[in-house]
């Protein structure tokens, strides 16, 4: 039986497209450049900083100007992180569900702690969740499985005893290298070109609560 269900957080858990897609947007306004479509902001918003700068700006992974832009990017978003970022609808019930059953749930992220932790404070989960593991709680992050082993010892349970959600591949491939099933959100930051099909998860759901069914959960 599953005892704790761990999310990704971009895409997953939150939806912070809103405030990722401000905040590039306003780089880009700064320049005289046209906004970015939410489409495309949402495609690559589990992706990082990078993967919006380079999508705005055009600018290549080496690109000299790549340092300035993010730490422009960065700037504004730690000081706007939480303005329009909201759970996934339903996400609210499913987490209430699982409090109420004695299922722990926690957040295994490659966002970097010093977003992470305010943005959950701010949405009110910080306390609640069991575990926070962050982009730099590890030496390595995700696809790595380094994460999910410090997160299951936080939580003092086995692999096999917990679930994984995730929206992109390298989640998949994280919770697959310590047998951890996984569970893609089809709800999630995928883009076109994404193939979640053959990423090998256990399960798709196209909305949160969903997973209860997975779980055998439903009242």
């Amino acid at each position: 039986m599953v005892r704790a269900v761990l999310f990704d957080l971009d895409g997953t858990l939150v939806d912070t497209a809103p405030d990722l897609g401000d905040t590039i947007n306003a780089l880009l306004a700064r320049r005289n450049r046209p906004a970015l479509a939410e489409p495309a902001i949402r495609a690559q918003a589990s992706h990082g900083s990078q993967a919006l700068i380079r999508l705005a700006f055009g600018v290549a992974e080496h690109d000299s100007g790549l340092p300035e832009l993010r730490r422009e990017f960065l700037e504004h978003y730690s000081a706007h992180l939480a303005d329009r970022s909201t759970l996934f609808p339903g996400m609210d019930r499913l987490l209430a569900e699982l409090e109420d059953r004695a299922i722990a749930w926690g957040v295994v992220t490659n966002k970097p702690a010093c977003y992470t932790e305010p943005l959950l404070e701010r949405l009110g989960l910080l306390k609640r969740a069991a575990c926070v593991v962050s982009g730099d709680t590890c030496a390595r992050s995700k696809p790595d499985p380094e994460p999910m082993w410090h997160a299951c010892r936080k939580i003092d349970l086995a692999p096999e005893r917990c679930l994984y959600v995730g929206d992109a591949e390298r989640d998949i491939e994280a919770a697959r290298a310590v047998h951890m099933p996984a569970i893609v959100a089809l709800y999630g930051y995928l883009a076109e070109t994404d193939q979640p099909a053959i990423w090998g998860g256990d399960g798709f759901i196209r909305q949160p609560l969903e997973l209860l069914d997975y779980l055998n959960l439903r009242p």
